[in-house]
Parts: structure tokens; C-alpha cells; sequence
């Protein structure tokens, strides 16, 4: 992996890891759904037209088509919806702990519902991330945490193990700024639906709002997403999800930064536990396919 490689997987992990402090900021001043919603419409609007002008078509393979119905829903609308909810009442660095333990899901599933090898190391990375998750959450629940709003993001970070699951391989075929932005036009049409039904618009504009969506419409909402696919392109699926390692160090610093959010000697070592789980899984699976 080269120097430009590795310098782009560190920008994708800062910008993963910072949507969930800009959330934060966001649902404290408009409500969660309809916020996102829009957010989706906006960067799904600038990824699609950029991706016209680079020449790029919506005729895409079905394969594609399927990919962009299943990833709009599952991961815009549900993950990223239940986070958004959530995060009403529940911590950035707590929501990015939960959501950073999608490889580990991942490499658990793949382990027992496709056969897939797992080796001792990536074994030993699933038995850590269980303990690195245990520890953290152990330190929350005895401070208080909502367990409903807890509860919203670990069935959001299950939807978006299954989302990466069901999708695999099927994103290939060119195209692919003109499927992102198709997918986040999926996912505002589902939470427009769900604003709907179960939400009463809520919005109070000031500076910090204003600030935090349109980082997150342009940074995390598209940006983010072209240097992962471009690092996939350099170096491979299975390297590139080497840099979901650092989400959890990533997620809790920007939050402890920006919201100054505590963060407990239980929270350091949980964090660096999950690091460790991710990246063992990450390197296991990267032998095994090796």
C-alpha cells in the first residue's frame, strides 16, 4: 500500500468518524428524519450531476440497480436514520463506538452464514471487539445511558452489516458517483416516507446548524464516500476496510474536541480493544484471501 493510499484511507476514517459529531450538532437545533432527508436530497442532487458531467449514466446493470435500492434503504435510510434519532439522546463518541463495530459484524457473518475462513487472529478479533464493546457499555449503563437510544443504533449498525453483506460485488460495472448519488436519493425518498409518518418537523436555524449540515451534506455525505470507493479501486475491499480500525479512536476524539464529551479510562481502553478486534478481523480476512 502506498504513501497517497494511506494518507486517503486516514482522510476516509476522519470523515466517517466526524458525521457523527456534525449529527449532534444537527438534531439539536431540526428534527432528526426530516434533516436527513433533506441532507440526502441535497448531496444525492450534487452526486448525481456531477457524475452527468463526468459523462457517467443511470442505465445502470441490475445488479446495480439492486445495489443502489438495497444500500439507499438499508444504510441512508435505516442505519443512518436510527443514528440520527438516536442522537437526540445518546453521545457521538458512544454512537461511533456502536457504528465502528460494522467489520466486526461483517467478518462474524461472513464466518458463519457464507463459509468464509476465519483464522485464529481474525477469531481472537471477534473475542476482543466483544470485550472492547462490553467494557465501554458497561462504563455507560452505570452513568445513565438511554438504553433506547442505544438500542436504535446497534439495530441501525445491523442494518448496515447487512446492506454491506447483501451488496457485495454487485457495485461494479463503472458508474459508480452515479450510484451513490442514486442512493442517497433512495434513501431521502424512505426518510421523506418515515418523516411523514413518524416525526413532527421541528427546525431552529443558527449558525452552528447551518455549519454542521452543509459539512455533512459535502464531507461525510459525498466526499467521504468518492475517497472510499477510489481507495477500493487502489487497493482492494479487503485493505481498505483495514482503516474501518481507526473509527473508534477517530470518533471519540473529534466528539471529545468539538461536543467535549467525557471520556473515562474504561472508554481509552474499550476503544483501543475494538481498534485491535477490527484490525485483527481485517488482517485475517485479508490472508485468507491472499
Amino acid at each position: 500500500m502506498d504513501i497517497r493510499a494511506i494518507l486517503m484511507g486516514l482522510a476516509f476514517a476522519m470523515m466517517w468518524s466526524s458525521a457523527f459529531t456534525s449529527a449532534r450538532f444537527i438534531v439539536a437545533d431540526a428534527s432528526p428524519l426530516m434533516a436527513l432527508s433533506v441532507r440526502y436530497l441535497i448531496s444525492g442532487l450534487l452526486g448525481v450531476g456531477i457524475a452527468l458531467w463526468l459523462g457517467q449514466t443511470w442505465r445502470l446493470t441490475p445488479a446495480q440497480w439492486r445495489a443502489t435500492i438495497i444500500f439507499g434503504v438499508l444504510q441512508n435510510a435505516v442505519y443512518l436514520g436510527l443514528n440520527f434519532v438516536a442522537m437526540q439522546t445518546v453521545e457521538a463518541s458512544l454512537a461511533a463506538i456502536i457504528a465502528s463495530t460494522m467489520p466486526l459484524l461483517v467478518g462474524l457473518a461472513v464466518w458463519v452464514f457464507f463459509g468464509e475462513r476465519l483464522r485464529p487472529l481474525g477469531i481472537a478479533g471477534l473475542i476482543a471487539g466483544v470485550i472492547g464493546v462490553s467494557l465501554i457499555m458497561g462504563a455507560r449503563l452505570s452513568a445513565g445511558v438511554d438504553l433506547f437510544g442505544v438500542g436504535l443504533c446497534a439495530v441501525g449498525v445491523l442494518a448496515l452489516t447487512a446492506a454491506t453483506l447483501l451488496v457485495r460485488g454487485a457495485t461494479s460495472g463503472g458508474n459508480f458517483l452515479m450510484v451513490v448519488g442514486l442512493q442517497m436519493l433512495c434513501g431521502c425518498v424512505a426518510l421523506t416516507i418515515a418523516t411523514l409518518l413518524f416525526e413532527t418537523p421541528r427546525l431552529n436555524p443558527s449558525w452552528p446548524l447551518l455549519i454542521a449540515f452543509t459539512y455533512t451534506c459535502i464531507v461525510p455525505g459525498l466526499l467521504a464516500t468518492v475517497v472510499w470507493f477510489w481507495l477500493v479501486n487502489r487497493v482492494g475491499a479487503t485493505r481498505a476496510a483495514t482503516f474501518h480500525f481507526l473509527n473508534p479512536f477517530f470518533g471519540v476524539a473529534v466528539a471529545a474536541v468539538l461536543l467535549s464529551e467525557p471520556l473515562g479510562g474504561r472508554d481509552i481502553i474499550g476503544v483501543v480493544i475494538i481498534a485491535g478486534g477490527i484490525l485483527a478481523v481485517q488482517l485475517s480476512r485479508q490472508k485468507s484471501g491472499s
